[in-house]
């Protein structure tokens, strides 16, 4: 077994997990270290210590070294995948300057590019002035340059996660070309640092030299220093290998290297993904994002808040069942199924919009549940937030589908909720496809993995990789009754919704202030 284990470090929102695979892709051990997902001064805001996310890198690494000890001490390489688009200032030592500011923070800046005369003007007539303002606004560099130019100036390097825990592991200012996800000067299209007269550096003016240095996903960035292994335990000169964000490590681990199957995932933000050759855009001004596979791309739509959703459910209806699963040793969600085992598809006419959290294109969003009676309980509430979810990603299903022209055969499902059985049935159900889960939930873990053996040489291809490391666990088939219900509430009240209710959700913007 020398040397013939991989390790992947995925670092989402809520919590960190380190997996061993073996070369074959079969899990052998995982060490979950769960957090809070984020600390709030304010409305809106969303900060975290990055410490955190590298004390719960050592703390997973100690329980599996004390856990599976022969597996990892036999740990070949290293991959680390991160959530996207939540950025951290360090020095040139890597220490962290302020707390990370997430993905889910929602404070603006104030718009200075395209203002004056003659270019505002153009952008004006173009129609294009209030996007490209929009934009820049959600710059977390650009509030950071306004608010606290001090923590600016001693920026050295301003990092994405995986940046700031591949450096915490090299000692090198590198990360993929694949992790790059966010409100950053990157080419999307070209994959690599915007030059200086591209838009993205207009609107996010990020100097060079404060942006670390890019590696294709599947190649070695760096080598795990002694220091690194004094405080993880993971070997030093172990090859640490550019890997890409969760999503698109979510996606490669499901199996999917075909645009005519998406990757459904059900995590703290939900998404429906696919890969493919060219670039495009599936909502107007929404970049593609690069994919883990080299030179490919991952069109996407998301609902931000996604199945974090079943954790709000969890704190504020099912305090029972929570304490219920954990006198029995038990996630709560395996409790939960029996809410969907009680009730039938379309929870009794209870429908829920699951804009929980603004999305892209849709900043003054709030969420909803229509068609209360007496008759509803906690039960259709749950299934009904379930249901929103699958409602919201066969929406960004066929919008991928219209601007791809390509017809999605099948889906791939992977995240936390995937392990559901009943979760991903209802899921089947509303897409009307085929849906593949794979023997393993961890798919972003397997697929750092995947990239991992790619990088030791251990496959020629990710294609081969893939074929190697990706097993089917179950399929599940739709059920033609359910799924002509759900296509009924889809296409006569849920593709609906957003329009009617637009106009009060900025009514309830206008009169209570809040979101910001």
């Amino acid at each position: 077994m020398k040397d013939d284990t991989l390790l992947a470090i995925d670092c989402g929102t809520q919590s960190l997990r380190g997996i061993l695979f073996s070369r074959a892709g079969d899990m052998i051990a995982c060490a979950k270290k769960e957090y809070e997902p984020y600390v709030s001064s304010l409305p809106g805001r969303a900060e975290q210590d990055p410490e955190l996310y590298w004390n719960s890198l050592i703390a997973a690494c100690k329980t599996l070294e004390a856990e599976a000890p022969q597996a990892f001490a036999a740990v070949a390489g290293v991959g680390v995948t991160t959530q996207r688009a939540s950025m951290i200032n360090v020095d040139e030592a890597g220490m962290p300057l302020r707390p990370c500011l997430l993905w889910l923070d929602q404070r603006r800046a104030k718009p200075f590019w395209g203002q004056g005369f003659p270019l505002g003007m153009a952008l004006k007539l173009s129609g294009l002035k209030a996007k490209i303002d929009d934009i820049q606004t959600q710059g977390k560099c650009n509030w950071i340059m306004q608010n606290q130019p001090e923590i600016w100036k001693k920026t050295h390097k301003y990092l994405q996660v995986s940046g700031f825990l591949n450096h915490r592991l090299t000692g090198e200012f590198k990360d993929s070309t694949a992790s790059q996800i966010g409100h950053i000067p990157f080419h999307y299209k070209n994959q690599e640092w915007a030059s200086p007269w591209h838009l993205s550096r207009m609107l996010f003016p990020v100097e060079r030299d404060k942006l670390p240095f890019l590696i294709k996903p599947g190649e070695i960035l760096g080598r795990v220093t002694e220091k690194a292994f004094r405080r993880c335990g993971i070997r030093a000169g172990t090859p640490v290998v550019a890997c890409g964000s969760d999503k698109g490590c979510e996606t490669l681990g499901a199996g999917v290297v075909s645009p005519k199957t998406a990757s459904l995932s059900f995590g703290t933000t939900a998404t429906v993904q696919t890969v493919c050759s060219t670039y495009l855009e599936v909502i107007p001004y929404m970049p593609p994002y690069p994919s883990p596979v080299p030179g490919f791309y991952n069109p996407e739509v998301e609902i931000f808040r996604g199945f974090w959703m079943i954790s709000w459910f969890k704190k504020e209806f099912a305090q029972k069942e929570v304490e219920e699963a954990q006198k029995i040793g038990i996630p709560a969600e395996e409790v939960l199924n029996r809410c969907l085992e009680r009730t039938s598809p379309g929870a009794m006419g209870l429908v829920v919009q699951p804009y929980w959290g603004a999305g892209l294109g849709l900043p003054h969003a709030k969420g909803a549940m229509i068609g209360f009676g007496d008759i509803h309980t906690k039960d259709h509430i749950y299934r009904a937030v379930i249901e929103g979810l699958g409602f919201g990603l066969y929406e960004g299903l066929e919008k991928i589908e219209k601007k791809t022209r390509v017809k999605i055969e099948k889906a791939a499902v992977s995240g936390g909720a995937s392990q559901s059985d009943e979760i991903c049935r209802i899921m089947a159900d509303i897409i009307n496809l085929p849906m593949v889960k794979g023997q393993t939930h961890e798919t972003s873990g397997l697929g750092a993995a995947i990239l991992t053996a790619k990088g030791l040489g251990w496959y020629q291809s990710l294609e081969e990789a893939v074929g190697c490391m990706v097993h089917v666990g179950k399929i599940f088939e739709p059920d033609p009754a359910a799924a002509e219900i759900y296509r009924a509430l889809y296409s006569r009240v849920y593709s609906k919704l957003y329009k009617a209710l637009k106009p009060l959700y900025s009514e309830i913007r206008n009169i209570t202030g809040y979101p910001e």
